[in-house]
């Protein structure tokens, strides 16, 4: 099957008739956490294919737990799909459909399709056969039959009277639930009696406290498809199983009936994308909050300063297939990296600071240079470098003893300081304990932003910023969140192969005066070290920069090396 089967099947349908040409699409996130990647690519498949189509894509929030949702998750997805780039033609809540399920529920019952039953969670676990999960067993022989529970055959009219019951309250929690009468010897685990509603006593944050039972998901998302006119219900390969049950209910009920097409997830190397997991991140302060940069959250991302191009970017590269299959992290850097080399601003910082004093430069001297702002964009115009006799360089781009190939300073050593003039290192002043503390360096005033008049050349170009102009500011360095390429395959130890160098703060680097000129969440570039976004705990007095990706293909801590 083709990596473009979900267009193929729509054609199919147009070309046959089918819902008369329309194509309605729809995202459905659960509101019980935040967005994150993998829901980026449902968001982007349902919406443009909407757009391409000519048709319509709703945003609808499935709540029917509760227990877990929140009204900030709710603005959160809202947030994060406008932040995509996307606009839903209309907003709609499964909570909108309550008193509509409801008496499609006793609908149900009144056909008997549905009964009232007693067992507990695990009785009806162990009824049904398994506590294996929900695959699909067929051909398998590995699933043995279920048996029916000793309520199933309740009369129509006792089962009504219970079901209303339930709504009123009389029953406590977990009592009671209302099942669907399919087939308990189905080789398809969710066919064999399917809950339908639970009593749940808990605020809903639509309701309040209007309903104390709730419908399932599969009893809930079919029927809101059928109401909302959806065409193409697209949905990750999870569902695959679910479905004939997203079936039976809508013929079973007579309802409008649109298509379930399933595509693989995505899985993303050195990430978790279960949202359990991210909850337990963010409940046990593993990270800092749903917006942590280390997070592969929309939030996280937003923070961390990925673009919405980039993210669109990516999805469009991934494609949509039927297989799973885990992306390499470097194609999502890499697709930031080519947004913001094409739109950030070039500025220079340097993160790891050693003096160096240029003692034939005049001590009371000061001058503005000439810098790009961004070489792969002219009509970024240019900017105005202070530069003075006491600069900063970064620490790693001077050694006492270098290797053959070293092309950065040394004593006795020429480089190009970018935008400025070569100097050539004289002296490395060390402190008690043998350390270098400062250079003392000569400058070629003839060399000022370009070659040595005699035709001398020199390798290395370091970037460097003047002492008495510097601007200090906090940066953040995020690495991967997890040292293994698949943690979700450690199962109970995957906690365990958290990084924990994936944040390193450095409380005090220095930049050029450009700095106080960006924008809240700007991105740009230091020059050599890598891509940055300013940080929402910037002040004017104590500007943030986060590290969002390294110049260099690979992501790891390694890239940034000359930054320390």
């Amino acid at each position: 099957m083709s990596d473009d089967f979900i267009r193929e099947i729509i054609n199919e349908h147009n070309t046959a008739g089918r819902f008369d040409g329309r194509v309605h699409t729809r995202f459905p996130p659960e509101p019980n956490g935040y967005l994150h990647i993998g829901h980026a690519k449902s968001i982007f498949i349902n919406f443009t294919l909407a757009k391409e189509y000519g048709g319509k894509c709703n945003l609808r929030f499935d709540d029917t737990n509760p227990a877990k949702e929140d009204q900030e998750y709710v603005d959160a997805i809202k947030e994060n799909v406008r932040w995509l780039g996307f606009k839903w033609d209309a907003e709609f809540f499964a909570s909108d459909y309550y008193e509509q399920l409801y008496d499609w529920a006793a609908q149900l019952i009144k056909a008997g399709k549905a009964y009232v039953d007693d067992l507990n969670d695990a009785e009806i676990r162990e009824y049904r056969g398994t506590n294996a999960g929900s695959r699909l067993q067929a051909g398998k022989g590995a699933t043995p039959p279920g048996k029916n529970s000793p309520f199933r055959d309740r009369s129509v009219a006792e089962n009504l009277d219970l079901f209303a019951r339930m709504r009123a309250g009389e029953f406590p929690d977990g009592s009671k639930t209302l099942r669907a009468k399919i087939d308990m010897a189905h080789p398809n685990l969710n066919m064999r009696d399917p809950v339908m509603y639970r009593i749940l006593r808990a605020t809903h944050h639509r309701t309040g406290d209007q309903w104390c039972i709730y419908p399932m998901y599969d009893f809930t998302h079919g029927q809101s498809d059928s109401l909302e006119g959806i065409t193409h219900s697209i949905c990750t390969l999870e569902f695959e199983n679910h479905r004939p049950l997203y079936d039976w209910y809508l013929n079973e009920l007579n309802l409008y009936h649109p298509q379930q097409i399933e595509f693989a997830r995505l899985n993303l190397t050195y990430t978790v994308l279960s949202k359990r997991r991210l909850l337990t991140l963010v409940k046990e302060n593993h990270v800092r909050g749903w917006d942590d940069p280390r997070l592969p959250t929309l939030a996280g991302f937003r923070r961390r300063g990925y673009t919405p191009a980039a993210i669109r970017n990516f999805c469009l590269k991934i494609g949509v297939a039927k297989t799973d299959s885990r992306v390499d992290l470097a194609l999502l850097e890499f697709c930031l990296r080519e947004d913001l080399n094409r739109s950030a601003r070039r500025l220079m910082g340097v993160l790891r600071p050693l003096k160096i004093v240029i003692t034939n430069y005049p001590a009371d001297r000061e001058e503005f240079l000439d810098a790009v702002n961004n070489p792969e964009d002219p009509a970024a115009g240019s900017r105005k470098i202070p530069f003075s006799r006491e600069l900063y360089i970064e620490r790693d781009d001077f050694m006492e003893n270098p290797p053959k190939k070293f092309f950065r300073l040394s004593v006795g050593a020429e480089v190009r300081l970018r935008y400025a003039y070569f100097i050539k290192c004289e002296e490395a002043i060390k402190d008690a304990a043998g350390n270098v503390v400062e250079l003392r360096c000569a400058y070629d005033e003839a060399t000022r932003g370009g070659d040595a008049p005699d035709g001398r050349k020199v390798k290395g170009t370091l970037h460097w910023v003047s002492v008495k102009h510097a601007v200090a500011a906090e940066a953040r360095l995020y690495d991967r969140l997890f040292t293994v390429e698949n943690p979700d395959g450690e199962r109970d130890n995957w906690l365990n192969c958290l990084n924990p160098q994936s944040l390193e703060i450095i409380p005090e680097i220095y930049a050029e005066p450009a700095v106080k000129e960006l924008g809240a969440a700007e991105k740009f570039q230091f020059e050599r070290v890598g891509y940055f976004s300013v940080d929402k705990d910037a002040t004017p007095q104590k500007p943030v920069f986060n590290l969002a990706v390294t110049l260099k293909d690979g992501g790891a801590k390694k890239d940034i090396d000359r930054a320390k």
